[in-house]
């Protein structure tokens, strides 16, 4: 009977310092299935939408899942930087939202949206 208050005494130093442990090294962004990538234009992406009006739009991702699916991006628009864009789920093809700007997309074509009367033919070019 006398090492049973000794044994739990141990059992609980054991689960205090795993516990202690755990909350030094808290889980990193790698560890959830995410990846932060830069967002410098021209060094962000491997995915570049190139649409009809000439011009070149690059998708810069900012989280992507374990499975590789863009997940939250900034899509670089303009000189004065990017629009943030979230996927949205979709049944056939992809969604990426964000405000006063879509792309609506299957496989490697898109359609570009800003706002409700402006929608540009894109393709999909990987770098």
């Amino acid at each position: 009977m006398r090492n049973r208050p000794g044994k739990l005494i141990a059992a609980a130093v054991v689960v205090l310092g795993s516990s202690l442990a755990a909350s030094v090294h808290p889980a990193a962004a790698a560890d959830l299935g995410l990846m932060a990538r830069p967002t410098a234009i021209g060094n962000c992406s491997e995915l570049v939408f190139t649409c009809e009006n000439g011009r070149q739009y690059p998708l810069c991702p900012i989280a992507v899942s374990v499975a590789g699916e863009v997940v939250t991006a900034s899509l670089q628009t303009g000189h004065s930087g990017g629009v943030h864009v979230r996927l949205v789920p979709m049944g056939v093809g992809y969604r990426y939202a964000g405000p006063g700007v879509w792309v609506d997309g299957f496989r490697g074509n898109a359609l570009l949206n800003f706002g409700k009367h402006s929608q540009i033919a894109c393709t999909i070019e990987n770098y």
